[in-house]
């Protein structure tokens, strides 16, 4: 009798679908060059690239949530017909600098032309997935408009909020440690500031009132709210913050629900 194949070794599922060794170890290599080549580039926050392991589960996580915004986008009733991967693909050519030239690329990161089309198809769906989920997200939120006086040094602080406490201006004494700004940040949504415990004090005030002295990472800082609206529109920088939120709630969602068995030794 003819034996069965072997079957091909997995790095995971998801939703039944394979994601193969083989795809995983050429995304690893692709994703380690990537980093040689542009060794500062910032990554999401609590990230883990400082050992092997760490670096093998944040490439299958992204293999994996590529696959989730994937099958969203045809569950979605997204259809990606041939003309549109061929003009893709014909774009990226183009953009490299001729057919010979993509496939010097291909060889140069561990394609093949059937696994470089997968994964086109894969990205341009899941691309289409991505800019619904931010076309749902909203471009105002409740914001403050605040400016602080930032200090290094725990007296001087005690000094600045006795000052304020005895009527002095906030803005005029903003002014004299930040010349430029007088500290102003601008309006801002909750969960954009770094310091969680910035934003908390500033948000439990109404607007003409600052804060105790909050000590951070950072220094020592003492908030003043000039204004806040329930239903601001975000500014650009605020704005992409929400919506990486978004991305990220929307992708949590679809794993609560989703089949994902991870199989990587």
């Amino acid at each position: 009798p003819t034996p069965s194949p072997t079957p091909e070794p997995l790095a995971a599922m998801v939703n039944g679908e394979p994601i193969t060794l083989v795809e995983f170890t050429a995304e690893l290599e692709r994703f380690q060059a990537a980093r040689q080549a542009l060794p500062g580039a910032p990554l999401a926050p609590g990230v883990d690239l400082s050992t092997d392991a760490g670096v093998q589960a944040f490439v299958l996580d992204e293999l994996v949530n590529q696959r989730l915004f994937a099958q969203a986008a045809y569950a979605a009733g997204f259809i990606l017909t041939p003309e549109t991967l061929q003009a893709r693909q014909d774009q990226i050519s183009a953009e490299l600098g001729g057919a010979q030239a993509l496939q010097d690329y291909l060889a140069a990161n561990q394609y093949t032309p059937q696994a470089f089309q997968a994964a086109l198809a894969r990205s341009i769906a899941a691309t289409w997935m991505r800019d619904q989920v931010l076309a749902s997200t909203p471009t105002t939120a409740e914001q403050i408009h605040a400016r602080q006086i930032l200090l290094y040094n725990q007296d001087q602080a005690d000094q600045i909020l006795a000052q304020l406490r005895s009527g002095k201006d906030f803005t005029t004494l903003a002014y004299q440690y930040d010349p430029v700004t007088g500290g102003d940040l601008g309006w801002f949504p909750r969960g954009y500031l770094l310091e969680p415990a910035i934003e908390e004090s500033a948000f439990k005030l109404l607007p003409g009132a600052y804060t105790e002295v909050i000590s951070t990472r950072l220094g020592y800082h003492i908030l003043f709210v000039i204004a806040r609206e329930p239903d601001h529109l975000l500014d650009p920088d605020p704005l992409l913050v929400v919506q990486q939120q978004a991305l990220q709630t929307w992708l949590l969602d679809q794993k609560s629900i989703a089949n994902i068995q991870l199989l990587l030794p």
